[in-house]
Order: structure tokens, then C-alpha cells, then sequence
């Protein structure tokens, strides 16, 4: 199995080499995805090479435990990337991925340093040299894609400009130093790859998007497939809509009796209007965001939530420009493997210049002093940060290199509820309404990704739905809705939550008397972040339960 395992990241990293980098396997840090026809072609046929090999050491029985989980746990990838590739088909219909690469294949060389600076440099003109390529492939194979992802991508390309001639050449020019035909090589690459990438927006917005018509919505099937395969999750679509409509409706009278303890004057919208006005201006952002940590660390040990196992604190910053169109917050940490660069980054995507003093405000009062403590309790401690803290305890590679969204995503989440009802924020009010609040939008996701893909929901429809269900500012519910046209199933978040909450009673069950909420944590985060269906057999041995 070993050998198998090994293959198997081989040829994944060539055929995704800047998530090698970010995992720490440098040696493809000169190379960049290749998104032609002909080698999408190549990568299915190689999956049904690798399908086969695994397909016959499951058969042969011989495994031990470890090995047959990251047999199970490969075993889905496989099919989902076959899935996506050769049924759902999202390289002919959405362009993003390949507006969207440029950037992060060239930050993830430069935001850490996991090799002197010059080194970094030369990986970077050599992606830099391979980017008109990729806009070339998506010139050919996009076709007719949804009009919302042709505008995301006009967005994320026109942003992606700004980013490789300013913040790319200032770091650029510090890295080459006294090199000057170095630094001359780059200004070269980079000239040729902004203009590829004006291009590419120009075509965009001139060609692709009068001729954007596409529908986004993957249909009932895949939706179920998909789910399948990457979470590990079998419950039938129309019962799973049923736990998500009855999940959102008990949060949103949760919700309401919350917002009426506080203020019985005021409807929720109104409440939460007023809540909002507190809330940062552009240039106190990230000020604000950096202040939430400390007291969420000691609390986390005083009430013994989980381990903390190190002292290193994660970067608080600005988003760069080609992530921003991704989310509202998020953290992105180095992969298992990285033995050099240490730095962890929490993102908070600010306002963009160009936009309206409203659409700006709007954006902003998101980041109000409750909702971002539950942010960063999501996004650092004890949410997607700690999860990186435990990452080089993860026991196999396929562990330490998989992550799914329900585990990722759902622990995160579920330890927002999880830190109120240990009583986080001294039981401040506004504090639970804000957890409610994001929970209400995790909710949504659930029913308005499902609908969107599978009962015939618009945008729109799904807009009007987080913000009259779920209290969302209307530019933020349009951002959200439009997410999930191109997110199908980021209904994971909940889902996640559902099912440790499920897991922990079931462990609790077991322990008994020997039962502590911090080891039960310990033990669900040294896991990884893998299907929670597997989770399962490894703190439950034996157990046949159902996740949900």
C-alpha cells in the first residue's frame, strides 16, 4: 500500500504541482498546472490506471488498519476527481480555476520562506513563463459557462492584475537583491504574464460574456455522487434536505427568542442592523481582527477545550486580491510536509477600492466585534488553525495530505456553538446571537446549495434567502448565493457540525465515566481532516452507527 500511496501524490503533484508546494514537496515549485484538453485527457486516464491498482490490493485483503482507511479514503478521491472530470465537467464550464491559478500558484512561492529568496524567485518567473498557456486552455475548452462565473472571473482576473504589478515586483525586487539580470528575467515573465492576464480578462468580458449562458447547476445525481465520494456521506438527497430544513429552522428560533431576549423592540433584522453599526472602517480591519485572539486562547485553556500544542500565532492580514472573491475570512496554513517556512496566514478580505461607499459598509459590518470573535474561532482557535497545529501528528500521508470539507469545515463551525454553551463570552447576548447568526448562514448554505443545484433555485432566489432567512446584508447574501453556484456542496459545513455532534455523544457514551470534552477533541483533531465516517472507526472501533 505504501507504494500505492506514493504513486498515487506522485502523479496528483504532477498534475497539481502548486499544491505540492503547499504542502512542502518543493521539487515542483518550477512547474504549473497544465490545464489543456489533452492533459485533462491524460489525468483521467491516469486515475483509472491508479483505480485499478487500488481496486486490486482491496481485493487481496491483506491490509492493516491504516492502510484500509487511507484505501477507503483514496478510494473516494479517486472517484470524485473522475466524477468532476469526466461527468460534472467543470473545466468546460467555469473559468475561474484558471483565472484564479496565476495568483495562487505565484503566492504560495512567495509568502514563505521555505528557501532563500532568489531561489523562490527563478520558481516563480518560471510559472510566470507558463501562464499564457493556461489562458490559451481556457480559451479553448470553456463553453457557454453560467454568467455569474464569468463575472467572478472578470473580478478575480482584473484583480489578479493589480496584484502581480504591485505586490509580486516590490516583493520580486527585494528577493533578486543584488541580481540584476535576475531581477530583469522576472520583469520580462511578469510584463508577459500581466498582459496574458489583461488579455484573459479583456476576452472575458468582450467575448465569453455575451456568450455565457451555461447553467451551473450539477442536477440531483452528481449532487448525491459527489457528496458520496468526497464526504463519505450516503443518506439520500431528500432526507438530507430534511435534517438541513429542520437544522435551519431551530437555529432561526433559536435566533429569534435570542434576539428578542436583548431587545424585544426591535425585529432580528433590526437588532442585527443595530449590532452592525459597530463595526470596523476599512484601516482598523485587521487591527480589530488581531485583537480577538489572546482571550480566546486563555479561555481555551482555563476551561480545557483542547490542547493547544504550540505557541506560534498565525498572521492576521489582508487577503490577497485573486482570493477575495472566495470568502469574507480564512486561514491558510503550510502543508504537513513543509520542514522550512513556519508561517501561518488568517485572511480578511477588506472592502475592494472600486466599490460603492454602500457595497463598502455592507462588507464591513460583517466584521462586527461579536461576529468576528465567532470568525476567529472558526478561522484560528480552537477552529482551522488548531487542526494545522495537530497536522504533523496526523498518523499516514494519505491523512496528513487529504482534507474534506465536512471534517475541515464542520469542525470548525461546530466549535463556534461548541464554545458558547462552555460558556466563551461570559454569556454575553449579543455574542450567542452572533454564533446563531453565523450558524443561520452555514444553514442556509446547506438549503440554498441544495436547491440551487438541484430544484431549479436561481441566485436570486437563493439571495432573497439568506438575507430574508438568514439575516444577511444584501450584498453579502448575493456573494453568498453566488458561491454555491460554483460550490455545489458547501452545505459541508453544517453537515460537518451535525455529525461530530453526533460522534461526540456517541463517544461519550462509550467513555462513560472516563469521558472529558478535551480528549475527546485531542483525539477527533490528531485524525486529520479526513471523512468523519472514518473518524468514526477510529475513535469508535467497531461501531457500525450512522454519522448523522
Amino acid at each position: 500500500m505504501t507504494s500505492f500511496v506514493d504513486d498515487y501524490f506522485n502523479a496528483l503533484f504532477e498534475w497539481w504541482p502548486s499544491f505540492a508546494t503547499s504542502a512542502g514537496f518543493h521539487e515542483y515549485d518550477s512547474k504549473i498546472e497544465d490545464y489543456s484538453a489533452e492533459a485533462h485527457s491524460g489525468r483521467i486516464q491516469t486515475l483509472k490506471v491508479l483505480q485499478g491498482r487500488l481496486e486490486e490490493l482491496i481485493r487481496q485483503g491483506s491490509m492493516t488498519t491504516d492502510d484500509a482507511i487511507d484505501a477507503e479514503i483514496l478510494d473516494g478521491q479517486i472517484r470524485a476527481e473522475l466524477l468532476e472530470l469526466e461527468t460534472i465537467q467543470t473545466w468546460r464550464r467555469n473559468p475561474m480555476q484558471y483565472v484564479g491559478l496565476p495568483g495562487s500558484a505565484v503566492d504560495v512561492l512567495i509568502k514563505r520562506n521555505f528557501a532563500p529568496p532568489e531561489a523562490r524567485l527563478r520558481s516563480v518567473v518560471s510559472r510566470l513563463n507558463r501562464m499564457p498557456a493556461l489562458f490559451d486552455a481556457m480559451r479553448a475548452n470553456i463553453e457557454n459557462p453560467a454568467r455569474e462565473f464569468t463575472n467572478l472571473s472578470i473580478a478575480i482576473s482584473t484583480g489578479s492584475v493589480g496584484f502581480f504589478k504591485e505586490t509580486v515586483a516590490v516583493w520580486a525586487k527585494e528577493a533578486a537583491g543584488r541580481d540584476k539580470a535576475l531581477l530583469a528575467e522576472f520583469q520580462t515573465s511578469n510584463a508577459a504574464a500581466v498582459r496574458a492576464l489583461e488579455d484573459a480578462a479583456k476576452w472575458l468580458e468582450t467575448t465569453m460574456l455575451p456568450n455565457s449562458n451555461g447553467a451551473y447547476a450539477i442536477g440531483a445525481e452528481n449532487f448525491s455522487k459527489k457528496l458520496l465520494y468526497e464526504e463519505m456521506v450516503d443518506t439520500p438527497l431528500d432526507r438530507l434536505l430534511q435534517i438541513g430544513e429542520a437544522n435551519f429552522e431551530r437555529d432561526y428560533r433559536a435566533f429569534i427568542e435570542a434576539a428578542r431576549r436583548i431587545d424585544p423592540s426591535k425585529t432580528p433584522a433590526q437588532l442585527m442592523k443595530s449590532i452592525s453599526d459597530d463595526h470596523p472602517s476599512e484601516r482598523s480591519l485587521i487591527r480589530d481582527a488581531r485583537q480577538t485572539v489572546e482571550s480566546i486562547i486563555q479561555f481555551i485553556r482555563d476551561r480545557n477545550i483542547v490542547t493547544i500544542p504550540s505557541e506560534v500565532r498565525p498572521n492576521i492580514v489582508e487577503a490577497p486580491p485573486y482570493l477575495r472573491s472566495y470568502g469574507f475570512a480564512f486561514m491558510d496554513t503550510p502543508g504537513a510536509y513543509e520542514t522550512n517556512a513556519t508561517e501561518a496566514f488568517y485572511y480578511v478580505s477588506p472592502p475592494e477600492n472600486e466599490w460603492p461607499a454602500k457595497q463598502k459598509e455592507e462588507h464591513l459590518r460583517l466584521f462586527n466585534p461579536p461576529v468576528m470573535k465567532v470568525i476567529t474561532v472558526h478561522e484560528a482557535y480552537p477552529g482551522h488553525y488548531i487542526q494545522f497545529l495537530y497536522a504533523k501528528q496526523f498518523p499516514t500521508k494519505t491523512r496528513k495530505l487529504i482534507s474534506v470539507g465536512s471534517n475541515a469545515e464542520g469542525w470548525a463551525h461546530y466549535t463556534e456553538q461548541m464554545m458558547i454553551e462552555e460558556g466563551f463570552g461570559d454569556n454575553d447576548p449579543r455574542l450567542h446571537l452572533a454564533q446563531l447568526s453565523e450558524a443561520l448562514l452555514r444553514d442556509a448554505r446547506y438549503v440554498v446549495g441544495i436547491k440551487l443545484h438541484t430544484e431549479g433555485w436561481t441566485v436570486e432566489q437563493g439571495a432573497e434567502f439568506f438575507e430574508k432567512k438568514a439575516f444577511q446584508e444584501p450584498a453579502n447574501a448575493y456573494s453568498e448565493a453566488r458561491r454555491g453556484a460554483y460550490n455545489p456542496t458547501y452545505l459541508y459545513y453544517t453537515l460537518g457540525k451535525l455529525q461530530i455532534y453526533k460522534l461526540r455523544e456517541d463517544y461519550r457514551k462509550a467513555k462513560g465515566a472516563a469521558y472529558s470534552l478535551q480528549a475527546f477533541h485531542d483525539e477527533f483533531v490528531r485524525q486529520g481532516s479526513v471523512p468523519i465516517k472514518v473518524v468514526r472507526k477510529l475513535l469508535l472501533p467497531g461501531d457500525e452507527g450512522p454519522t448523522l
